[in-house]
């Protein structure tokens, strides 16, 4: 293998089991939408994340944002107010039932959903006749978001909160596992989480009727009768026995995979904290415990000697080496840009001088190697 192979930023990584799982599943001919792997892995994620969790596998994280605003009473002209600094999959489905997303800015620690900006667009929203319908909140790379603030508000104007903890798998609040703090969480095991199923995610409750409800949804909503009878719209969203089989695998080196991450965001720590100018993307207190899924950094090309993220990406890039813009604000995108926005430019500046770098639990020695180099050579 030659010693310039691409380095990526967060690709799979299986643990070894994944196989027998999957085998299984052919082997007894489970291979539909249903079966023992889905059951069981749902069993597996209710048991780590703890909290009297309940657990509906689904075939997208985004499926589970979508329904999870169904299931909070969301229908076509409602506003939902949506963190602004996030993956777009975390609004499409505000606009999927015709409702109108109300973005909010992030706060410099956590670079999530600033509690001040939330409230300022919670009154506003009031004050013009439309109370927000829902909230959803991001724990953006992992990172929790300021989880006591942000419910205090919601619960104040008894606001339901969606918690889009599809990046926050392993991730904790005050020692409480992410996905639990909202009405409904959201995972996701998307090719570069944490862990993978390849593609999929699940809806996370504290109410055994809202999981059933859910897992009624995504099968079409097929009401009890011998016949195909359908009183409600139903979806297919239910994760496949196949996909399931790989997150059972998963899940038995989940903790290793976390810790593998983490253990990535200390050897960032360990460079940059020799370097002037570059922030290191980390739990603002103890409260926090971030997954680390990915190690982001912000340049401030004055301290940098004009050195900006842009020209690490592009030095990163000719090595082989991936790195990734932060993402940009859904108030700033195209298909977003005439909707409501509130808070400053902290999302922006974010943006604008922000990088992933590589964070994968599968980086080698050599790999790193390969990054430190880059590293020391572009600064």
């Amino acid at each position: 293998m030659s010693n310039n192979s691409k380095i990526w930023l967060s690709s799979p990584h299986m643990g070894g089991s994944e196989q027998q799982f999957v085998k299984e599943a052919f082997d007894t001919n489970w291979v539909a939408p249903l079966g023992p792997n889905v059951s069981g892995f749902e069993k597996d994620l209710e048991h780590y994340i703890g909290e009297n969790s309940q657990v509906a596998a689904l075939s997208s994280g985004t499926g589970a944002i979508h329904l999870g605003l169904i299931l909070l009473g969301v229908q076509a002209g409602d506003e939902v107010i949506c963190q602004s600094m996030t993956f777009s999959a975390s609004a499409n489905p505000i606009l999927y039932l015709g409702a109108i997303p109300v973005f909010v800015d992030s706060e410099p620690e956590t670079w999530n959903i600033c509690p001040e900006a939330l409230e300022e667009a919670i009154k506003d929203r009031i004050a013009k006749g439309k109370k927000p319908k829902a909230i959803i909140g991001v724990h953006l790379y992992g990172m929790p978001f300021k989880i006591d603030e942000i419910k205090a508000i919601a619960d104040a104007y008894q606001i339901p909160l969606l918690e889009d903890s599809a990046e926050a798998l392993g991730s904790t609040y005050k020692g409480r596992k992410c996905g639990t703090f909202g009405e409904i969480g959201v995972l996701s095991f998307n090719g570069n989480k944490i862990i993978t199923t390849s593609g999929g995610g699940a809806l996370v409750t504290s109410k055994p009727e809202i999981k059933s409800k859910a897992v009624f949804m995504a099968t079409q909503a097929r009401d009890n009768a011998p016949h195909y009878q359908h009183s409600e719209i139903g979806y297919n969203y239910r994760m496949s026995n196949i996909c399931a089989g790989i997150g059972r695998g998963q899940m038995q080196v989940l903790d290793k995979h976390v810790g593998l991450r983490r253990g990535m965001h200390q050897w960032y720590a360990d460079f940059f904290a020799k370097i002037d100018g570059v922030t290191l993307f980390s739990e603002p207190s103890d409260d926090f415990y971030s997954n680390h899924w990915l190690s982001a950094i912000v340049i401030d090309p004055e301290k940098t000697g004009g050195k900006t993220s842009t020209d690490l990406r592009l030095a990163l890039e000719s090595a082989n080496i991936e790195s990734r813009p932060l993402w940009k604000p859904m108030h700033l995108q195209p298909i977003f840009e005439q909707y409501p926005y509130y808070g400053g430019k902290i999302s922006q500046d974010l943006f604008e001088n922000g990088l992933c770098l590589p964070s994968g639990s599968n980086t080698t020695e050599e790999e790193k190697n390969r990054i430190f180099a880059e590293l020391q050579l572009f600064f």
